[in-house]
């Protein structure tokens, strides 16, 4: 059994200049509704979705546009499989770019700060149930899940923990990742 982890595409989102810690919710916002547009594609991603026996993507525009992409359509849709919310805080200074807070901001989260976000634990928490899920999933033969740079990294850990083996999933887009069952059910 196998389940591969691969990030979605290099989302078409026009950067809006520099924003204030509290203009980030709308830059998180629209994040968080853009699609992929169109561009290359490796090829090694290409046939890593083409071998898939089930494709399964989070609900977000940018994962789901990620699989047309790859000319499938998800076999499994589920809000589980989702980034790590990022927060923000709610002051006007100073202004910096979207990244330079979205990194800011994503450190601080590990620390424990979760304004308008989901907490790291209960994110977590989300981790260990869709890593359960794609155990499931890998039943039915090989398992791709087009997912999230952060969130594929917290449910691979929790692979691992269940006895999977395999490289860090990767933080490029349509980085791939493959882990296999290691330890046999019930051992």
């Amino acid at each position: 059994m196998t389940i591969s982890f691969m990030r979605h595409g290099k989302p078409a989102l026009v950067e809006c200049g520099w924003v204030t810690p509290a203009q980030m919710a709308r830059w998180i916002e629209r994040y968080d509704l853009s699609e992929v547009g169109p561009q290359d594609i490796p090829t090694s991603s290409y046939l890593r979705t083409q071998s898939a026996d089930v494709v399964a993507t989070s609900t977000a525009a940018r994962a789901m546009s990620s699989a047309r992409l790859l000319g499938r359509t998800p076999d499994v849709l589920d809000p589980v499989f989702g980034e790590a919310e990022l927060p923000f805080a709610l002051i006007n200074f100073p202004r910096l770019p979207p990244s330079i807070w979205a990194a800011v901001f994503r450190i601080a989260w590990f620390f424990g700060y979760a304004r308008s976000a989901e907490s790291i634990r209960n994110t977590k928490a989300r981790a260990k149930a869709a890593a359960i899920q794609l155990v499931a999933l890998a039943e039915e033969g090989s398992v791709l899940l087009i997912g999230h740079g952060i969130m594929n990294r917290l449910i691979a850990k929790e692979l691992s923990a269940m006895g999977w083996r395999g490289k860090v999933p990767q933080r490029a887009h349509w980085g791939v990742s493959t882990y296999v069952e290691t330890t046999p059910p019930g051992a």
